[in-house]
């Protein structure tokens, strides 16, 4: 069994127009947010062998208050591939994940977390910003998974 935790960043700063899309922070209230969603997943005792992020600025916020709030004690990878994804690119990241590690978080944006929703669980809705889904794969291997093994679990929003 595999399980994938899919989460958006929280909401991000766009007061200031001169700072580039990758470079943009969370706002304040996606600070308070992370924190929420994060306490919120240590309650669901979630403890993932792997953090993996994009590298934007907001994402890597979003990982790091995770990482504290879950305790989590190992790096945080950071993957390009994840921002701007193609649903492509992100399944492949995904599937190419070490068997050793059980639960994968993937700390993301949308379009493709949306996309990667629909296509594994056919879960309709837009994944909104500090959203979490819990995906379980009845599989051994990350290159297995499928729409055909994946049960969404739960989704937990703000």
């Amino acid at each position: 069994m595999k399980t994938l935790y899919i989460m958006r960043h929280p909401e991000k700063n766009t007061s200031n127009l001169k700072v580039d899309d990758f470079d943009l922070e969370l706002s304040a209230d996606g600070i308070q947010d992370a924190i929420a969603m994060a306490k919120r997943l240590k309650a669901l005792k979630v403890n993932p062998d792997l953090i993996v992020s994009s590298p934007a600025y907001r994402t890597r916020s979003t990982a790091e208050i995770l990482a504290h709030e879950l305790e989590y004690k190992k790096n945080i990878m950071y993957n390009e591939v994840l921002y701007q994804a193609f649903l492509n690119e992100l399944i492949e990241t995904i599937s190419y994940t070490f068997d050793t590690v059980q639960d994968l978080m993937i700390v993301g944006h949308n379009p493709s977390l949306t996309a990667l929703a629909l296509t594994f669980v056919n879960h309709k809705e837009e994944v909104m910003p500090c959203t979490v889904l819990k995906v379980a794969f009845d599989c051994n291997s990350w290159i297995d998974i499928s729409k055909e093994n994946a049960k969404l679990i739960w989704i937990e929003k703000i």
